[in-house]
């Protein structure tokens, strides 16, 4: 029978390195940098809490990280802000500790994606769980997460968040083997049987890319100590995923919603301005600014 217990626990690797936006990442971690006034980390932990889980294991590079502190209290800051009478701004402090029970596990080497996932083995068990990526932001009226959930209570099996990519963003991510999925409408899901880490055009088996929300039962765990380290000496996620499909049911879910990689600097930027545009305090000043600068 499929495995389909409550999905209660998430893990957001946080401890690359963050090569894609140097310099700004040498000291700041990357999932520490501003979009729309909210830090990239503050965004994936939202989307699980909104999701319905209870726990969320952040994976960093320090158990004594600065995301530690963006989620932990500071009564100086809101006695602070209370004593200028800036209740909204204190509220808003508040608010960042009570999300969910936020638990850190350390990744002392950066040994790849899916090596970051074991290390929060400790906390998860032999339960399912949800990985979110930090970098990639998912809008949408049902979050991402919760729409892979829903999935996975209708078939069990793991679940890996798909959309269709343009040609020249293949190398930029894991790439799914799969059927013919023409007319397979959003809110759909599809068996997979095989994923490629970031193919060359040529060698892509399909056009359907991977966004960085996954729901991985139990069974990732012995895919992933099988998986051969990759040139660079990491373990990646979409190897353990290509052997798990080879023996359980592995499906992609055509998720619905708008997605940023502000992981990438070109992503980040679009990021920034869309979500910005979506403050109805700043939309009108930054379409104004915008319009000045098409002109």
């Amino acid at each position: 029978m499929a495995d389909r217990r409550t999905i209660t626990k998430a893990v957001i690797p946080a401890a690359g390195f963050g090569t894609r936006m140097l310099p700004a990442t040498k000291a700041l971690p990357k999932e520490m940098l501003p979009v729309a006034a909210k830090p990239l980390i503050q965004y994936a932990v939202e989307e699980a809490a909104a999701s319905e889980i209870e726990t969320i294991i952040l994976v960093t590079r320090s158990r004594k990280s600065i995301m530690q502190a963006h989620f932990s209290q500071d009564p100086d800051l809101e006695s602070f802000l209370e004593g200028r009478q800036l209740t909204a701004a204190a509220e808003l402090v508040r608010k960042l500790t009570r999300f969910a029970e936020l638990r850190y596990v350390e990744q002392e080497n950066p040994l790849g994606l899916a090596h970051a996932i074991s290390c929060a083995r400790p906390f998860v068990g032999e339960e399912p769980f949800v990985v979110l990526l930090p970098d990639v932001i998912v809008v949408a009226a049902e979050p991402a997460t919760r729409q892979l959930i829903r999935a996975h209570e209708q078939h069990g099996g793991s679940v890996v968040a798909i959309r269709e990519i343009e040609l020249h963003e293949i190398e930029r991510h894991g790439v799914v083997r799969v059927g013919n999925v023409a007319g397979v409408p959003l809110h759909k899901s599809v068996r997979l049987a095989g994923l490629i880490e970031k193919p060359l055009p040529a060698d892509a088996p399909s056009r359907f890319g991977v966004f960085g929300r996954y729901l991985l039962e139990p069974t990732i765990w012995d895919a992933i100590a099988k998986t051969h380290c990759d040139a660079h000496g990491e373990v990646q996620l979409t190897d353990a995923l290509d052997l798990l499909c080879r023996e359980k049911p592995l499906y992609g879910f055509l998720f619905e919603g708008l997605h940023y990689d502000a992981g990438d600097r070109v992503g980040y930027l679009k990021a920034n301005i869309e979500l910005t545009l979506r403050d109805l305090d700043l939309q009108a000043h930054l379409r104004g600014y915008l319009a000045q600068l098409v002109c």
